[in-house]
């Protein structure tokens, strides 16, 4: 039996996930300055006479985990391009259920997309696959971000379908 209320459990849960959404946009800021810092840096670099083989690499993984990361973040927030004109008119009880209709069909893409995504990353990471670069990092990190960012902004659409009515009804 658990020790929260059974009304409260909804509210833990979206709690813990909004929490952990918070987080990993705070991981995914750090990575975007790090590779805002690396491209910097090698422009002087290379502005002084050295070459460089490693850090456009590095840079685009670092944007494309922050980008991943930050996507359950960014669907808290309502940050997610959207197009509200017709949910603005309508009235306040068919909002509610066109909102839910477009939470259910959000969560089913992006699970559908994670699901194919820990394929493209299982499968590099058996062919242990790397770049092409003189670098030649591995790719399975880099598909991994995939699978975890759309995970992770699938189960937000789930705490966004279980927030209570009032709090998708006064937006």
């Amino acid at each position: 039996m658990s020790a929260i209320p059974a009304k409260r459990r909804p509210r833990a849960v979206c709690r813990a996930v909004d929490g952990l959404s918070v987080a990993l946009a705070v991981v995914a800021a750090l990575l975007l300055a790090l590779a805002a810092i690396v491209v910097t840096w090698s422009v002087f670099w290379r502005a002084t006479g050295h070459s460089t083989w490693w850090e456009i690499e590095f840079s685009v993984y670092m944007m494309v985990a922050s980008l991943f990361l930050a996507s359950p973040y960014t669907l808290k927030t309502h940050g997610h391009v959207g197009v509200d004109l017709l949910a603005h008119y309508l009235p306040q009880r068919l909002r509610y259920r066109v909102a839910v209709v477009v939470s259910v069909i959000g969560l089913l893409v992006c699970a559908y997309l994670a699901w194919l995504g820990a394929g493209l990353a299982w499968e590099s990471y058996l062919k242990d696959e790397t770049t092409g670069s003189t670098w030649a990092p591995k790719k399975w990190p880099l598909f991994l971000m995939l699978p975890l960012g759309l995970g992770l902004t699938a189960l937000q659409y789930g705490v966004e379908l279980l927030r209570p009515v009032e709090s998708v009804a006064d937006e």
